[in-house]
């Protein structure tokens, strides 16, 4: 079935047992989100908080909360939607299998936009930015947000909505020093297709007409997250996805997507910014305040039974891991096509999406030498740093795919465990310094602003990775070690003060292993807390590549630098600990956490 409104998708949910209705009032100062998050981590239903203190609209939230979930919305559309990507990436295969295409130019006439000429539900009523629900999600975080917007912009030069721009950038409401109801935060990141729209505005001195959408269909919602390839609209794969067209109207101006619940409009002018933020982001650190684009507000649409959806971002895993899940296998080899050689490339939702990407490619450029070291595979990580967001990675590994052909992208255990045992640190690894990174990492120099590493990995084993901690020998002040994964080692450190003292503390660390026996051990992460790092899989990959800039972070036992290359003769060292730079990792409020458990005790709505 198509859903014509994302009400229509509530009450599919909850006829099938996948959404639970909260009928008393609820804060939506942190309890809504605290109760999400606890909801989330059960792996429990959707949720519709039917009473938003405040607010006159109910709210939903946990929508794609569990792969299952995401599935069952997109149930009678996926197959069709695989065999549209597939035809884009390979049209052969439409001849050679006629059969199993029979459908698809149907499904794709669901991808062209209609222009709703008499009927556009979101037009119906209007209201202020302070009647919405004001949601706050986390105790730190500068105002109320909206989490699941899709922020709508058109190309001055070539208006319509075949050449738009959707995506999901965080909007504040309130707080800081927004005028309310007449003022919002239009927060946006690097490789976002609304940059290109807003300077071009700016060069013509004029303000960017914006239209930010909020509901609607689920499929619009996904359609705004979608890395799609070069061609294909983001609106016309949301038609496709939720079989049925995007449908659309003008107002003023201004574009509404008809089975929207909601519609702000407003303008950005030429040079007008104010600080946005903080705000508790999916690095599970707060993204701090900065200026960002001011949005003028112009008017704010509804529809008449109009629900409020969100989310709640933090350390991940969280509710957009689903998000990243289905688009891979919505998209499967989109990305390796676009790159010869490259098989498969993975960015890790456990140390927050960005900051870190595993790879396989080929290895094809010497098959007549006995030996075999990186070199195709080199220039495969090149043209994934140069590939729209993969472009943001701080870490980059990559193996070649014909040492293992069962080596499984998304298995990150066994996938380090093959690289490392590989990987030779006196040529394997390539530096990039001074260059762009994610907005939301401060690990950096400053935002927007770092480094980035490829660790490559060819050819036979050059050490058998040990499979419990060393007894190791370590300086005074330096103490703790524990194995996080095989041939990887947490140690715990003095305090972080400044680079300077680092550079010391490092010196005297590397220069004490570098008697010890280590054939075995491939990394070694240096940390606040060596047990907690160490305990999980996800904790070390949380701490390690959040926490790191590596430029200024990669250390080595017996390190050497030769011709402008570094690198070291025995295990990395990568000093993970927390600098002063670095923002705080958000935190659940103690008092909010007992509020709520009034819905989570045995006989409660959740209990």
């Amino acid at each position: 079935m198509s859903y014509a409104s994302l009400r229509a998708c509530v009450e599919d949910l909850e006829r099938h047992g996948h959404l639970v209705r909260i009928r008393e009032e609820v804060d939506p100062y942190l309890e809504m989100a605290a109760i999400h998050l606890r909801v989330y981590e059960a792996g429990g239903p959707a949720l519709l908080f039917e009473n938003v203190k405040g607010s006159a609209f109910p709210a939903v939230s946990n929508l794609f909360g569990t792969i299952e979930r995401s599935r069952f919305m997109f149930r009678h559309s996926l197959d069709a939607v695989q065999k549209l990507v597939a035809l884009r990436s390979d049209p052969m295969q439409a001849l050679r299998k006629p059969l199993q295409h029979l459908g698809v130019p149907f499904m794709a006439l669901k991808a062209l936009p209609r222009k709703a000429r008499f009927s556009v539900p979101v037009a119906e009523m209007q209201t202020q930015i302070s009647k919405l629900p004001q949601i706050h999600h986390w105790p730190m975080d500068g105002g109320p947000f909206v989490t699941l917007p899709i922020v709508y912009t058109e190309d001055i030069d070539r208006p319509g909505v075949m050449r738009s721009n959707i995506g999901m950038y965080r909007i504040q409401l309130g707080g800081n020093d927004y005028v309310q109801d007449k003022e919002i935060g239009l927060h946006y990141q690097l490789h976002r297709g609304i940059g290109v729209h807003q300077t071009k505005a700016n060069a013509k001195g004029q303000p960017l007409k914006v239209s930010i959408f909020v509901g609607g269909p689920p499929a619009l919602t996904f359609g705004a997250v979608m890395p799609l390839p070069e061609g294909l609209s983001e609106l016309t794969f949301a038609g496709v996805l939720g079989g049925r067209r995007f449908r659309y109207a003008y107002r003023d101006g201004f574009c509404l997507a008809a089975d929207a619940d909601f519609v702000i409009t407003g303008e950005v002018y030429p040079g007008e910014n104010k600080p946005e933020g903080p705000f508790g982001d999916h690095l599970g650190y707060y993204s701090l305040k900065h200026e960002f684009p001011l949005m003028r507000v112009h008017k704010v649409y509804h529809r008449r039974d109009a629900i409020w959806p969100f989310t709640v971002v933090g350390r991940p895993p969280q509710e957009d891991t689903s998000f990243g899940a289905l688009v891979h296998e919505l998209t499967g080899n989109a990305i390796p096509d676009e790159i010869p050689g490259l098989k498969a490339v993975h960015a890790v939702d456990a140390a927050g999406v960005h900051p870190l990407l595993l790879a396989i490619g080929s290895e094809r450029y010497t098959p007549y030498l006995p030996t075999r070291r990186p070199a195709e595979i080199i220039t495969q990580a090149n043209a994934i740093l140069g590939f729209g967001q993969l472009s943001l990675a701080k870490y980059l590994f990559i193996c070649a795919g014909e040492d293992n052909p069962q080596l499984d992208i998304h298995h990150v255990l066994p996938y380090f465990t093959h690289l490392l045992s590989r990987i030779d640190y006196t040529r394997d690894l390539h530096f990039h310094t001074q260059t762009s990174i994610d907005t939301l990492d401060y690990s950096g120099t400053g935002l927007n602003t770092g480094s980035k590493v490829v660790f490559a990995a060819a050819g036979n084993p050059v050490r058998e990775l040990c499979t419990e901690a060393p007894t190791l020998q370590l300086p005074s002040g330096f103490e703790g070690c524990g194995l996080a994964i095989p041939g990887v080692l947490t140690v715990q450190g003095p305090k972080f003060g400044t680079y300077e003292n680092a550079a010391r503390e490092l010196a005297q660390l590397t220069t004490a292993l570098a008697t010890q026996p280590l054939d075995n051990v491939a990394m070694i992460v240096l940390c606040d807390d060596a047990r907690f790092t160490a305990e999980t899989l996800n904790n070390w990959l949380w701490v390690t590549f959040t926490r790191s800039n590596p430029s200024h972070d990669i250390y080595g036992v017996n390190a050497f630098t030769e011709h402008k290359h570094w690198g070291c003769r025995g295990p990395v060292v990568i000093d993970a600990r927390i600098k002063p730079h670095h923002a705080p990792p958000v935190e659940k409020d103690a008092a909010v956490e007992r509020r709520i458990e009034r819905l989570f005790v045995k006989g409660g709505v959740l209990g």
